[in-house]
């Protein structure tokens, strides 16, 4: 299922060039209303899931057998909790995501788009691996260490060096990446219990998509009355949060997160074609090279691991 990340990684890079389609219009308001629409819209196709996984927690127990001796199975082991939506846990991620966004634009906002961008997705990965270290006491292989070391190299050399780099700004891409990191974990945990994938991701963004609608109304949502703006919003909800976060969530099920987490650095590589075939950029000499090695460490991190587990390794779900 990498295949379903690397998908969800193309349609996250072409958010850029379709915001260019509306001018003059605030960042945090766009970002906004495409994680209102992108919630609603996976709350809403995850409703079945949610209601299943709801009904098989607070159900009836299975019927008590009369025989006197061995408790039941159920007695013993307790109500099925595997495919629990598990909220408490996944509240504080729907949370996570919200404030991803804006951890994000405050710090391109204040050291610049190139290194705010390249701090904040090449440090996902690095907390990423981190957090399933911790958690799940499985060490990063060193095919994954070394593959997203040249990946975020790739990713800085990509984007170039312009911006200032002030300290402000970098810990805030630097909690925006750790703030990534623990919703994707937090998500690929409870999609290894047994959770449906499309039933998390539901809760998470239909969350963060409560939380998000007081800074829409806040930042203005004039702009969404005009045609291109609103079909702009509706194709950056729809593709490239609700589907892609669809396909992040089905490809979790099997890849292991931390790698998932990698995979995802196809994003700004995307984004950078697609600046150079849509919107007629130039890609130059160094940038090409940065995009040669974004792509390398790519294919590294997509080949098969050696039989054995590495960090981050999600538990195949029957769904």
């Amino acid at each position: 299922m990498k295949l379903a990340v690397v998908g969800a990684a193309v349609l996250w890079g072409t958010a850029g060039t379709a915001g260019l389609l509306v001018a003059g219009v605030d960042p945090v308001s766009l970002a906004a209303a495409r994680l209102v629409i992108g919630g609603l819209v996976l709350a809403i196709a995850a409703g079945p899931a949610m209601r299943s996984a709801a009904s098989r927690r607070i159900g009836a127990p299975p019927q008590v057998s009369l025989r006197i001796g061995t408790p039941p199975a159920w007695l013993r082991t307790g109500f099925p909790a595997a495919a629990s939506l598990r909220l408490g846990t996944l509240l504080p991620a729907a949370v996570a995501v919200a404030a991803y966004q804006l951890c994000y634009f405050a710090a391109v906002s204040r050291t610049g788009v190139a290194i705010g961008t390249v701090v904040a997705i090449g440090s996902g990965p690095v907390f990423t691996g981190l957090l399933s270290w911790m958690l799940d006491r499985v060490p990063p292989t060193r095919r994954w260490a070394g593959a997203t070391a040249v990946a975020i190299t790739g990713c800085a050399v990509l984007t170039g060096g312009g911006g200032e780099a002030r300290a402000d700004g970098i810990l805030l891409a630097l909690l925006g990446g750790l703030l990534y990191a623990f919703y994707a974990v937090t998500a690929a945990r409870v999609i290894s219990g047994g959770a449906s994938s499309d039933a998390v991701m539901g809760v998470m963004f239909g969350g963060a998509a409560v939380v998000m609608v007081p800074v829409l109304l806040w930042t203005g949502t004039g702009w969404l009355a005009e045609p291109r703006g609103l079909l702009t919003a509706l194709y950056l909800g729809c593709a490239t949060t609700a589907l892609a976060y669809f396909l992040y969530g089905r490809g979790l099920r099997t890849t292991p997160v931390a790698t998932a987490a990698t995979l995802a650095l196809a994003e700004p590589a995307v984004a950078a074609l697609l600046g150079v075939a849509v919107l007629g950029e130039r890609l130059t000499l160094v940038s090409a090279a940065g995009l040669f090695l974004l792509g390398a460490s790519l294919v590294a991190v997509a080949l098969p691991e050696r039989a054995g587990r590495t960090a981050g390794d999600a538990v195949p779900v029957a769904q």
